[in-house]
């Protein structure tokens, strides 16, 4: 089981941002926790269950051990870990 963090390092509000996504939805909401990250936060759309971090947050999360993947190096990767994501998403009920 393992937590990823992409580089899909987008400009919005001034910062950038990058997504949060895991292997199961508990993993996802305990690494957010430990980021200090509200429940709220959570990201429920058809692009799948992901938190959208800051960069520094991006940073903290590799720190804890999240996996950074590249949605260009490591496009089989990504692809698993989205497919994941928006499967999980349309199950999650809260």
């Amino acid at each position: 089981m393992a937590v990823y963090v992409d580089d899909a390092v987008t400009l919005w509000r001034g910062h950038r941002w990058a997504h949060l996504m895991a292997d199961t939805l508990d993993e996802l909401h305990a690494f957010a926790a430990a980021l200090g990250m509200p429940r709220r936060a959570f990201q429920d759309k058809t692009s799948g269950a992901h938190y959208d971090v800051t960069g520094e947050l991006r940073e903290r999360a590799i720190a804890l051990g999240a996996v950074p993947i590249s949605r260009h190096r490591d496009r089989e990767q990504m692809r698993a870990v989205i497919a994941r994501a928006r499967a999980q998403g349309r199950r999650e009920a809260s």
